[in-house]
């Protein structure tokens, strides 16, 4: 076959895993020799590379001798509060030791997507991969992953058996609803943000303390990522005079919900109790300041890339990381009173 078209479209690492029947990670460790492939499959590899005539970036034929000092970071989202903030940990810990970081972006499940994007990660040369997990992209991606391939994955809920660095939500969330509990409310709604799977921490803490306290369990209201849901949510809420506190699954909903409570002409916390989740930077500023749960995002970040070193340089054995928000209490919380329902 002979070399392709000037004019045709540069031929990518896809494209080559594609001619040759295998797939793109196999494509991957033929270009940077990160891992021994089968002699049949490299010779299937290197023949359709030359059919293609594709020429492999830079970075991916960096030796294996001179290690890569780039990480990547596989996320579903870049500008949500928890994201952006773990990143920026990330980046700083990774800078701090001399090394770069690229950001790829899922955003959603599609396995074409999911493909395309981790297809995009592995034309570069990296040292090693983190992924944060806090939602069903993340998910989708991790699994994704060549085996050999470092990779550490961050999120509010422990996997066994990966290397991983959490933030303890299912215990935090816990708490926060046993404080709304402990104030003198008969039970605590939930509010819940989109979960990484089917369900996250922060709700199954919330039924937890429930449970404990044999309080009756609210059927769950889901919201998306986007505040404005809340606003619905908390009007609806507002309908029922039996609802005297809301625990929601990030601060931004949270406000939402007390927007909505408001235009049904209700007051927090004098008629309906809320907390959020995240301690996002307004969450001070709102009115009422809204009590949630401190989430160190940026600590999270680096104790992801911590992990990441010891496992690059051999270090240590450590697989598991994990760290407990602190509740923060505010004025949006109250035990309850009766609600004029005339």
């Amino acid at each position: 076959m002979g070399r392709a078209s000037p004019n045709a479209k540069n031929p990518t690492i896809t494209d080559v895993a594609e001619r040759a029947g295998v797939s793109v990670p196999t494509v991957s460790r033929v270009l940077t020799g990160a891992a021994r492939v089968s002699p049949a499959k490299r010779k299937l590899v290197e023949a359709a590379i030359a059919e293609l005539n594709y020429r492999p970036s830079a970075a991916a034929r960096v030796l294996v001798s001179r290690r890569s000092q780039a990480i990547a970071v596989i996320a579903g989202n870049t500008s949500r509060y928890g994201y952006a903030e773990t990143i920026r940990g990330i980046e700083i810990a990774a800078r701090a030791e001399g090394y770069t970081v690229m950001i790829t972006v899922v955003e959603s499940t599609d396995e074409d997507e999911v493909d395309r994007a981790i297809a995009a990660t592995l034309t570069q040369a990296l040292a090693g991969i983190v992924v944060l997990k806090f939602d069903p992209p993340g998910v989708a991606a991790l699994q994704k992953i060549p085996p050999d391939l470092p990779v550490v994955a961050l999120s509010g809920t422990r996997e066994t058996g990966l290397r991983q660095a959490a933030l303890d939500e299912a215990s935090a969330a816990e708490e926060l609803t046993d404080y709304l509990l402990g104030l003198g409310h008969a039970t605590v709604h939930h509010v819940r943000v989109p979960p990484s799977r089917r369900v996250d921490g922060r709700t199954t803490g919330w039924k937890r303390a429930l449970n404990k306290r044999d309080a009756p369990v609210p059927p769950l209201r889901d919201a998306t990522w986007d505040p404005k849901s809340g606003v619905r949510i908390g009007r609806e809420l507002a309908e029922d005079p039996d609802v005297t506190a809301v625990f929601c699954g990030n601060d931004e909903i949270a406000m939402g919900v007390m927007r909505g409570i408001a235009e049904a002409g209700l007051r927090v916390p004098e008629d309906v109790s809320v907390a959020g989740f995240d301690d996002h930077p307004l969450a001070e500023l709102w009115n009422p300041p809204l009590t949630t749960a401190e989430q160190d995002f940026a600590g999270l970040g680096r104790r992801g890339f911590q992990l990441l070193l010891q496992a690059l340089d051999g270090t240590g054995d450590r697989l598991y990381s994990s760290e407990r928000p602190r509740i923060v209490l505010r004025d949006s919380t109250a035990p309850p009173r009766a609600r004029d329902t005339a």
